[in-house]
């Protein structure tokens, strides 16, 4: 049977699939037009599967919500390109959709994923990836529940968030709400209160200050510091440090003037007293000082609030100035590609393996 222009034409608008893919399966089925349209989605899986060991680390997060209930997903594609695509838009939206209906919880590559898939979307995705040509894939979603709602999709999908609170729900709770989903897509604050911090993460993060000051010498209290050097003139500097210590030692830019080697030593000789340090009050009185900056930078009711006209109001003090009974439940903060290996493309680098392979 001759394949006709019009008939290429008929099948590319049902499928979406390229004119020289719609023309192959239109000859290869003598021009059954239900034959062809299953042989492009059978193509679509199969391609699928071709790129199953692709990166896909670009994509775009978006955002569903409806009756107190919001959600977020992450889908990928190969390329950023891709990602700007209005059918793969569409496509991730409409996964917003389905996971927001779903009644399911979500999380990252867990159960709830799978069943969405299971549900049909494993053949949206074999037909996109037939329509776009790349790997996609449906990465996660994470759903929030309360009184009032809102979320926040930042860089055109780069990042989303859906932020839950009890206590209000009329105009001015939304409006906030927003505001502060607007906070989380900037600060990415990783907890609500210090109160959701465990005993176990908090001395983590005590510990891992701890070490990070005793490897920092140069940041030590002076009384500190002083011990350290004592030690390190006792056979842990070269003669070259010993000179610069003794020619410099009253200069604030002392350490400009160390090695490395020297530098690497004292830190050495303080994690070696690390238990005797820690003892120290001065010392004590850095760590908790360090620890509280730290808990103000990731703690979200503790953050300076973005849009705070004095630059001091913290989100905390924001959300009581708007409503008292307002209270955050939930957060989910969605980056497109966090975790993921990237692929790292040098085209010339391949351009030149593949002549060197001629």
């Amino acid at each position: 049977m001759a394949i006709t222009a019009k008939m290429v034409k008929e099948l590319r608008e049902m499928t979406g699939a390229g004119m020289m893919d719609c023309k192959k399966a239109l000859t290869e089925t003598d021009g059954n037009m239900e034959a062809a349209v299953e042989l492009l989605r059978k193509s679509g899986a199969a391609k699928m599967a071709k790129k199953a060991a692709r990166i896909a680390a670009e994509g775009i997060c978006r955002v569903a919500l409806a009756d107190g209930k919001a959600v977020v997903v992450e889908a990928n594609s190969e390329t950023d390109f891709v990602a700007k695509n209005e059918v793969f838009q569409e496509f991730v939206q409409s996964v917003a959709d389905t996971a927001l209906a779903s009644g399911k919880e979500g999380g990252l590559n867990g159960e709830d994923v799978q069943e969405l898939l299971d549900a049909g979307l494993t053949e949206e995705i074999a037909d996109k990836t037939l329509k776009i040509g790349e790997k996609l894939s449906f990465r996660r979603f994470a759903k929030v529940e309360g009184e009032c709602v809102a979320s926040y999709i930042h860089g055109g999908g780069r990042i989303g968030v859906v932020v839950a609170a009890d206590g209000a729900a009329d105009d001015d709770a939304k409006t906030a709400l927003t505001n502060i989903a607007m906070q989380i897509a900037a600060m990415n604050p990783q907890y609500i209160a210090r109160e959701d911090i465990s005993a176990e993460e908090l001395a983590k993060l005590r510990e891992i200050t701890i070490d990070s000051a005793l490897n920092d010498p140069a940041s030590l209290p002076k009384p500190i510091l002083n011990g350290l050097f004592a030690k390190a003139l006792e056979g842990k500097f070269a003669e070259e440090d010993v000179a610069a210590y003794n020619e410099q030692k009253n200069n604030k830019y002392l350490f400009n003037f160390l090695s490395d080697a020297a530098k690497a030593a004292l830190a050495e000789i303080a994690m070696g007293d690390k238990a005797e340090i820690c003892a120290n009050k001065i010392f004590a009185g850095l760590v908790e000082g360090r620890v509280s900056k730290q808990l103000k930078e990731i703690t979200l009711l503790e953050q300076a609030y973005v849009r705070a006209e004095d630059g001091k109001q913290t989100v905390k003090a924001y959300l009581a100035s708007v409503n008292k009974a307002l209270k955050l439940t939930k957060m989910v903060r969605f980056e497109v590609g966090e975790g993921m290996e990237k692929k790292n493309e040098d085209f010339a680098a391949e351009v030149a393996a593949q002549m060197a392979g001629k």
